[in-house]
């Protein structure tokens, strides 16, 4: 019964954060993006620390808690997620989907030179340029392939992933011992803090033009793919491991494909399907110890 529960709650999440795509896609014609994300990570912040609190035990953050709050709100939210709704205004949301598919890749990659127990075999060094091949791939820049994704838009999304990993790397060095939900909540409150400076900085305008579609893709966005979303992750690294919950990331871009053809008439280019495909083969050889051991 257990492994079934976590086979749908991993489902739930898969499609919970591939739909979050095509949400963006949509706000983004009523949003500037960076206040856009801003505003999301000021809500989604304000609910899940608010769960934290509700859960009781220790949700006020020490001197010691803040070099790493300060690492992951910069990395994790405010960089990471303003590159990323800035770069899909350039791409659909299933290009959006599969490029930042390779932040397990990047994460081992950035891991390499700074943390010793992290180093690549010759297998999982391949694994690392592989991902990054298959990102080109998806990007295919080719002038004369209609249907190609937008080149820049998939670096400034490349960018993005490599954020995440970044944060993922300086985190672990920075150590913390207030439980994850209070933790996360800090980050995001800090992360959008930043991000309404960012959208400032970048001359966008302080205003939105809503519309139903551009409502509903917020609401989504906040209490579903953010608080639950980022709840129903956090419980599954628990239960399943990082490396299982890993796989999310290669699961999300078939959600985020077919919702963002129902509901937003995206096309997929083949480029995309044969990068994703390059992708996911980078990561089973970076992983490849991990996953035979989980599998075992």
């Amino acid at each position: 019964m257990t492994r079934y529960r976590n086979a749908a709650a991993f489902l739930l999440l898969a499609a919970l954060w591939g739909a979050s795509y095509p949400a963006v896609k949509a706000g983004l014609e009523g949003f500037p993006p960076l206040l856009f994300a801003a505003l999301r990570f000021d809500l989604v912040g304000l609910l899940v620390l608010g769960y934290a609190v509700a859960r009781g035990g220790r949700w006020r953050p020490t001197r010691a808690d803040a070099p790493s709050i300060f690492a992951g709100g910069t990395l994790f939210i405010a960089v990471h997620n303003g590159l990323l709704f800035i770069g899909q205004g350039y791409v659909t949301s299933a290009v959006s989907a599969v490029v930042l598919s390779s932040i397990p890749v990047l994460s081992a990659g950035f891991a390499r030179p700074v943390l010793p127990s992290e180093r690549l075999s010759p297998v999982a060094l391949a694994g690392v340029l592989l991902g990054l091949v298959g990102v080109v791939v998806v990007a295919n820049p080719d002038p004369n392939a209609v249907s190609s994704p937008n080149p820049v838009g998939v670096g400034i999304l490349l960018l993005s992933a490599s954020a995440f990993a970044l944060g993922g790397v300086a985190t672990r060095q920075l150590r913390t011992t207030l439980p994850v939900a209070a933790y996360q909540g800090w980050l995001m409150l800090l992360g959008g803090l930043l991000l309404h400076g960012m959208s400032l900085a970048r001359a966008e305008p302080q205003a939105v033009d809503l519309s139903p579609s551009v409502v509903a893709a917020f609401v989504y966005l906040v209490p579903f793919a953010g608080a639950v979303g980022y709840l129903l992750y956090f419980d599954l690294l628990d239960r399943l491991g990082p490396v299982e919950i890993n796989l999310v990331g290669y699961v999300s871009p078939v959600f985020a494909a077919v919702v963002g053809w129902a509901a937003l008439n995206e096309s997929l280019a083949p480029s995309v399907a044969v990068g994703f495909a390059v992708i996911v083969v980078g990561f089973l050889l970076v992983k490849r110890d991990a996953i035979r051991a989980e599998f075992a």
